[in-house]
């Protein structure tokens, strides 16, 4: 049983880490151009939706109210960290926003 448990550990944060970086590049590439007020204010803008999507769109079949609440907290806490470890980074010369 602990094997699995690490294992189990192990696939979550590796699952986390990818795509926190799959995402950091696309925010980055899509808004970084744009000025670091823009920036801020599009991950500002994609937290609130996440959050506000996680509250009042998800839905778990099959679990308890008690369950349901539980993922929908650590599913914002999720996206709250991720965005908020997102940073703006002037492109360099000779890139396209990048």
């Amino acid at each position: 049983m602990p094997n699995e448990n690490h294992e189990l550990q192990a696939s979550t944060t590796a699952w986390q880490i990818a795509m926190q970086e799959i995402l950091r590049m696309v925010i980055r590439d899509l808004y970084q151009s744009q000025g670091e007020a823009v920036f801020k204010a599009h991950i500002k803008r994609i937290e609130e939706g996440a959050v506000d999507s996680i509250y009042s769109d998800l839905r778990l079949r099959g679990t308890s109210e008690w369950t349901e609440t539980l993922v929908k907290e650590k599913a914002t806490n999720i996206v709250t960290t991720l965005l908020t470890s997102f940073t703006f980074e002037q492109p360099g010369p000779g890139t396209r926003g990048v």
